[in-house]
């Protein structure tokens, strides 16, 4: 007998298309009996294994009928995804056996043989869905009360499949292509369409993070650059309509170009001296050890052991267990057993590599101890009668080591790790060498004064020492471009974005004077560029002869120069020594105050071939080739200046410090 039917919705996965569907609120899978059933949903997804067919004693629920329908199923108002509701009819097939007794002597059954006529009959029904790229299993069990079900004759367990295929609404046509090094999105949505389109990377763990957005109307191709693409860079696509739901796609996960711009992509950064992590825009399988990077440029050899390789998760603090910071010591990160990042993550708070040797201790359970330092060869052990430099020194280290010069940077109870400097045992080897090197220095640097003219040409042409007021970071890149096209001149550029770590340790009131008297005594010029900051530091200096307290910042060589260079002027030394320059569009030299002007003020790029006479030796002749070299710099410098001028925040041309002065030539 036919029995009333259950209805069951499953998830299928997003869809970008527009459809006027059933709406149902739930975040869950669902069924739904008809009145006198009930039914169960095992868990929502199960492995699509057949069971084993037996003979049954009574009757059995059998599939007869199957419907699906669309639907969207909504955990959130805006948030819907696609779904198949399906309706399955289920009826008895087979009865329950007259009992044996009953029938032949007319009377009741013994009471425990009742229980067929008040048990229900249970059935359980498997669905599979395919569709692409997902498939999905789910089991529900059915139970129908005993007073639905009659007796009869035995039948044999009932085993039927029903198929039936949903078809989904077309969704539009997203294809990606490759061009070379670009990849084009292209979107076959019909004319006018209104769609939205998303980039993000989709994150293992934690949210998306989104990384481009456009409401677009279709059809559309959009172009990406090879540079832009990682494996976890995704696409989300989706019609401008109510209801609309979206779909997604992560088309780079096996790309390897991909996976090469991860790598490129990450980094490892320094939280505190035990504490690190490895910034990436996608998750990686990776894992990362200490090793210990020697003076000299030799391969970083990793701790292992005793300390071991430790799982990378990008974005998650990870911890090595130190008791002191070095900078030789340095993280490697590998992947698949192939190096990808290698970084010394101490050397920049802790300054450049150092001659020190890593002595490795290791000790046993019964705390016998044994000891070799670490050298490219491997660790030789200490003491040692190997021809290695730390062997032939290991008397002095370990005697270091117990005296306390040495600094432990990792103690467990397994071993220790110990850091003992080296340079002092070569300063005593070779301070005979030394002496010997230093009178040789001596006589030949008498030669070389005698010489001094053919050996600056000999090394690359006059010296010139540049300085600039730092008046934002784009001016500072237009000072880096001039400097380093007239470096291809034969010249000498000194310059302090070149020399940042000097003029942090010495102080740019001390770091100038030293390039300024090197400058001068080797026969130089001092090229004094102005622009709007500069001109107005030079007309405070002008008027109050002192600059502010605590007004040299640590990188402010023009501030601190001033101390030195109004001097020149005012005593009538500059002449001959200093030369100016300031930039066309950005400053007039009549905006240069009049003390500056008692030596030649050019502007750059139309001046450029007496600016490069000028920095040309005394005396000597104008260069044949000196336009070509002029023509040289100009293009050099062409690209720095428009960037320039086009970025924003740019000072207007004509309107620097004092730039009305030069309105009305």
């Amino acid at each position: 007998m036919p029995v009333p039917w259950f209805l069951l919705s499953l998830a299928l996965g997003r869809s970008p298309v527009v459809l006027s569907l059933e709406r149902l609120v739930g975040p869950q899978d669902a069924t739904h009996c008809s009145p006198g059933l009930s039914c169960h949903l095992w868990g929502s997804d199960i492995l699509c294994l057949p069971g084993d067919i037996m003979p049954a004693p009574g009757p059995v629920l059998a599939p007869t009928h199957l419907q699906t329908e669309l639907v969207l199923r909504c955990p959130k108002e805006t948030d819907c995804d696609l779904c198949v509701r399906v309706a399955v009819h289920l009826a008895v097939h087979g009865h329950w056996e007259e009992p044996e007794d009953e029938e032949k002597f007319g009377g009741a059954a013994d009471p425990g043989e009742e229980e067929p006529r008040n048990a229900s009959l249970q059935a359980q029904v498997v669905l599979s869905f395919q569709a692409y790229p997902t498939a999905r299993c789910v089991l529900l069990e059915v139970q129908v009360p005993a007073a639905l079900v009659q007796f009869g004759q035995s039948v044999p367990r009932y085993e039927k499949e029903l198929n039936l295929t949903q078809q989904l609404p077309a969704l539009p046509w997203l294809n990606v292509s490759a061009d070379g090094d670009n990849v084009h999105l292209v979107l076959n949505v019909s004319e006018e369409q209104h769609f939205g389109l998303s980039l993000y990377w989709n994150q293992v763990q934690g949210p998306p993070k989104p990384r481009w957005h456009k409401n677009l109307t279709g059809p559309q191709i959009i172009t990406l650059n090879h540079t832009d693409l990682v494996p976890c860079l995704c696409i989300q696509v989706w019609p401008l309509e109510p209801d609309s739901v979206r779909t997604n796609i992560c088309p780079f996960r096996e790309d390897p170009r991909a996976h090469r711009n991860l790598w490129r992509a990450a980094r490892l950064r320094l939280l505190t001296l035990q504490s690190w992590l490895l910034d990436a825009p996608c998750s990686l399988p990776a894992e990362a050890a200490l090793c210990w990077r020697a003076l000299g440029g030799d391969p970083c050899q990793p701790l292992v052991p005793p300390l071991s390789w430790e799982n990378v998760t990008v974005d998650k603090v990870l911890e090595f267990p130190l008791l002191k910071g070095h900078p030789n010591l340095c993280v490697q990160v590998n992947s698949w057993k192939k190096l990808q990042l290698q970084e010394c993550l101490w050397a920049d708070s802790l300054g450049p590599l150092k001659d020190d040797v890593l002595l490795l201790e290791t000790r046993d359970p019964q705390d016998n101890r044994s000891l070799c330092a670490l050298e490219p060869s491997g660790c030789t052990s200490l003491p040692s009668k190997a021809s290695t430099r730390a062997a032939r020194l290991g008397e002095y280290l370990l005697q270091d080591l117990q005296s306390g010069q040495c600094l432990q940077l990792w103690d467990d109870d397994l071993g220790a790790l110990w850091a003992c400097p080296m340079d002092k045992y070569i300063h005593k080897r070779w301070a005979l060498v030394w002496l010997a090197c230093l009178l040789f220095a001596a006589a030949l640097s008498l030669i070389l004064l005698l010489k001094k003219d053919h050996a600056k040409a000999a090394a690359g042409g006059r010296a010139a020492l540049l300085l600039y007021s730092a008046d934002d970071s784009g001016f500072e890149r237009l000072v880096g471009a001039l400097a380093s096209a007239l470096c291809q001149l034969p010249l000498r550029v000194a310059v302090d974005l070149w020399s940042r770590r000097e003029l942090s340790a010495q102080g740019p009131v001390a770091w100038f004077h030293a390039q300024r008297r090197q400058t001068l005594q080797e026969g130089g010029v001092v090229v004094l560029l102005f622009s709007p900051g500069a001109v107005a530091l030079c007309s405070e200096w002008l008027q109050d002869g002192v600059s502010e307290p605590g007004a040299h910042g640590p990188h402010d060589a023009f501030r601190a120069s001033l101390s030195c260079v109004l001097p020149d002027f005012l005593q009538g030394w500059a002449p001959g020594r200093y030369v100016g320059a300031c930039f066309d569009r950005l400053l007039h030299p009549d905006a240069v105050p009049a003390l500056f002007r008692t030596v030649p003020v050019f502007t750059l790029p139309s001046q450029l071939p007496d600016f490069l006479a000028a920095l040309q030796q005394p005396r000597a002749p104008r260069s044949a080739r000196l336009q070509e070299r002029a023509e040289q710099v100009s293009r050099a410098l062409q690209p720095a200046l428009d960037s320039y001028f086009h970025s924003p925040g740019t000072p207007a041309p004509g309107r620097g410090v004092g730039a009305g002065a030069g309105d009305g030539t």
